[in-house]
């Protein structure tokens, strides 16, 4: 099945006769000229944003984008139609429509599917298996506007996530498999040859949907935690960390993979559909500050694994103090930022105090 097309720099602008006569419709014509468009300017943004720049940049802009036989496309109702009974698709490809095609998937997501689908669909081949990726339009639920409290939620690389209700969702599995993973990756590498870069792609995809299904379960399960308790979700503003913490060169690769990014862009989302609050607050010295005088030191850590304030001798997992001081900077944070104003509170009306009136002398 091609679905793809080498597209010029004019047939990304303007749709041309050539389109036509190749036996396109003018639906998917204007989906592979919307496909082009897309791609060039995705290269302006990353030359504006200077991620392409040198050489990168004039070897991109020198030629035109060509796309792969095989390369993902998008698919409106007019090219592809469900039938959610018969569990198949109808498809138009360059050879004509294709009807019957057969999909699956988990019994959870066909009903998600089924009943939220929502706008374009894309094919993708990987690995030689085809998948239909929809887009789906699901409601949020009622936002919860009055919480009974928070869990704060302490993200780390050798534990994942700490909840200051003391659950602690350890990485220890996950850092076993990313060490091996490297030292593969870097076997394959110095090899170089054709077929070794092929599996270095390969191996990256499997530990990016290792490290994705982690993070989805774990928020999944924080999410999950807080709807059930009728209580919002505290975490730390960590953008920017890899820039403002100095490690070791033997834990700056264990940093650069951290995925807290993904992990919190999950909970957000999942918080969102939940109707769970979700408040951000400041992460510095979660760690280092005691949550029953206090007190903030750098030497209250000890280690990296426990925590021992100096003044009033309160010890405990360093993880688990640093959720609680989370937790307890999101509910200042929450009464503050839902603090009525002045001017909404209500004012007593003229002339109708009980006190006396003040007499003209003053007495």
């Amino acid at each position: 099945m091609r679905t793809g097309c080498r597209a010029s720099t004019r047939c990304a602008s303007t749709p041309t006769p050539n389109c036509a006569i190749r036996g396109f419709g003018s639906q998917i014509a204007q989906l592979v000229i919307k496909k082009a468009s897309h791609a060039y300017a995705t290269i302006a943004a990353l030359i504006k944003a200077v991620r392409l720049h040198g050489k990168r940049a004039a070897k991109a802009t020198s030629k035109p984008v060509i796309f792969r036989a095989d390369a993902a496309q998008a698919f409106d109702d007019r090219c592809l139609s469900w039938d959610h009974g018969a569990r198949t698709v109808s498809i138009w490809t360059v050879a004509g429509r294709m009807r019957g095609i057969a999909f699956t998937g988990q019994p959870d997501q066909l009903q998600v599917l089924k009943e939220h689908r929502h706008g374009e669909s894309d094919l993708v081949r990987r690995d030689g298996t085809w998948y239909l990726c929809a887009t789906v339009d699901i409601a949020d639920a009622e936002a919860n506007t009055d919480p009974i409290d928070f869990i704060g939620v302490d993200m780390g690389i050798v534990n994942i996530a700490t909840t200051s209700d003391g659950d602690n969702h350890c990485g220890a599995g996950l850092r076993r498999y990313r060490k091996r993973m490297a030292k593969v990756r870097a076997e394959l590498q110095a090899k170089a040859t054709k077929s070794a870069k092929k599996k270095l792609k390969a191996r990256s995809r499997r530990e990016a949907r290792a490290v994705k299904d982690t993070n989805h379960r774990i928020a999944k399960q924080l999410v999950a935690s807080a709807e059930r308790t009728g209580r919002g979700i505290s975490i730390e503003d960590l953008a920017g960390i890899r820039d403002r913490v100095r490690l070791p060169a033997a834990q700056r690769g264990e940093l650069n993979s951290w995925s807290f990014h993904q992990l919190q862009t999950f909970i957000a989302y999942k918080a969102k559909r939940a109707g769970v609050p979700v408040v951000v607050i400041d992460p510095r010295n979660t760690s280092r500050t005691c949550p029953r005088c206090g007190h903030v030191a750098k030497a209250n850590r000890p280690n990296q694994a426990s925590f021992a304030c100096r003044r009033c001798g309160l010890a405990g997992p360093a993880d688990q103090v640093a959720a609680i001081n989370i937790r307890d900077r999101a509910r200042t944070t929450w009464a503050f930022v839902n603090t009525p104003n002045v001017a909404d509170t209500p004012q007593p009306a003229t002339d109708t105090s009980d006190k006396p009136a003040a007499m003209a002398d003053g007495s």
